[in-house]
């Protein structure tokens, strides 16, 4: 845009010069003679305008020129000041949040499929998800959450709750499951220690059982008959000791909602165990092994990472896109950190612009701000050369009349 002002300077001297020599031979020469002097001296006015704001013309010191390098530090506390006065007052960002929807805006852009495929986006949150991962102190994190998880059990009233669940279990018949698996455990725990059974029916048979060999005889009864009951209590829902068994599970959960005493030693036994340190190494190994595993899932797993983490960035925004309550309060959220950010940090933002600019050397300042409006106001030349030679035209026609 400079070369093409410059030269339609150049083409309105050209014109001038070629115009000169026909003024005699007929009037509209004269015409094209004004318009292009006058469009002369637009051009080279504006040309001077426009460059003074950046730099002296033609390198000469004429006052008044060089505007933006000369007066760098006012322009930089110019902008810092207009910040602070337009944009970080608590009530004007209040109220320009209050009337945008930055919530559904954004879920409505996480919930389009195009997003959700971006590559760019699933590896910036995995990244993201990295550093943060990678940023928590592990013992000061660990410790924190040990102790806020020991702090809520030590407020729940574990033996009502265990209680409940029993309660809920039995009455969705969910124990029958939990029977079935004990009578299993409890016959590949006789299947393990058979030596162990008979070894104490051995020791407390008599002599006579002893020498006639009976005890043996007596083992293997004892035996056979535990792996039978054993069978015919899994095979028979009605069994009796079935029944026997739910029996002792109901007394259990109302043990645990009613019974002062049992509920305190459940209550000692949890306390016990929450002051034990080997639950607290336990969480700590626990936290870092999940961690590591998250870490290693986003970083290593590129296509399964990657989807999961697509798709859990296009259901948020649809949670976002569709859900009005929760647009509330995380515009709320947002609102109330853009307000505490401009209250609490407006005037470092501000310091920090004004100190910005101010260290910036004149020839950066003058090349940002240029190339940022310089072809805007390049524009100007020419418009300023077109104006220029139309009004030459009109004075020339006005002088011509009178």
């Amino acid at each position: 845009m400079r070369r093409t002002a410059t030269g339609l300077i150049v083409l309105m001297a050209a014109l001038f010069l070629f115009t000169g020599r026909y003024l005699e031979v007929h009037p509209v020469w004269g015409y094209l003679h004004a318009f292009a002097e006058a469009a002369m001296v637009g051009g080279l006015a504006d040309w001077f305008a426009v460059t003074a704001l950046f730099r002296r013309p033609l390198g000469l010191p004429i006052p008044h020129t060089a505007i933006i390098p000369e007066n760098k530090d006012r322009i930089a506390d110019t902008m810092a000041l207009f910040l602070r006065e337009n944009f970080l007052i608590p009530n004007v960002v209040a109220r320009r949040m209050a009337t945008m929807n930055l919530a559904g805006a954004v879920g409505s852009y996480l919930a389009d499929p195009k997003a959700s495929r971006d590559t760019r986006i699933r590896a910036g949150a995995g990244e993201l998800a990295i550093e943060v991962l990678e940023s928590l102190d592990p013992e000061r994190l660990g410790g924190q959450v040990r102790s806020g998880l020991k702090t809520q059990l030590e407020r729940l009233e574990i033996s009502r709750v265990l209680g409940q669940m029993v309660d809920a279990m039995i009455a969705e018949g969910r124990h029958r499951i939990l029977i079935d698996k004990i009578i299993r455990w409890s016959g590949l725990v006789l299947e393990d220690n058979e030596d162990m059974v008979r070894a104490m029916i051995h020791e407390r048979a008599n002599g006579l059982l002893r020498l006639t060999g009976l005890d043996e005889r007596l083992a293997n009864s004892v035996l056979d008959g535990l792996y039978k009951l054993l069978a015919e209590v899994l095979v028979d829902p009605d069994h009796q000791l079935r029944d026997k068994i739910e029996e002792g599970l109901q007394e259990l959960a109302r043990g645990l909602r009613e019974d002062p005493e049992m509920q305190e030693r459940v209550e000692r036994m949890k306390r016990e165990m929450l002051s034990n340190p080997a639950i607290g190494d336990w969480w700590q190994d626990v936290w870092e092994r999940l961690r590591a595993g998250l870490i290693g899932m986003i970083r290593d797993g590129q296509m399964e990472g990657g989807g999961y983490v697509g798709e859990t960035l296009a259901e948020l925004g649809a949670a976002l896109r569709d859900d009005t309550r929760l647009q509330t309060q995380v515009n709320r959220f947002a609102r109330r950190t853009a307000v505490g950010v401009a209250t609490r940090y407006g005037d470092q933002i501000v310091q920090l612009v004004s100190e910005t600019v101010r260290r910036w050397d004149a020839r950066t300042l003058t090349d940002r701000v240029e190339g940022a409006v310089g072809r805007d106001l390049q524009f100007i030349r020419v418009n300023g050369t077109l104006v220029g030679g139309l009004v030459g035209v009109a004075i020339h026609f006005v002088s011509g009349v009178l």
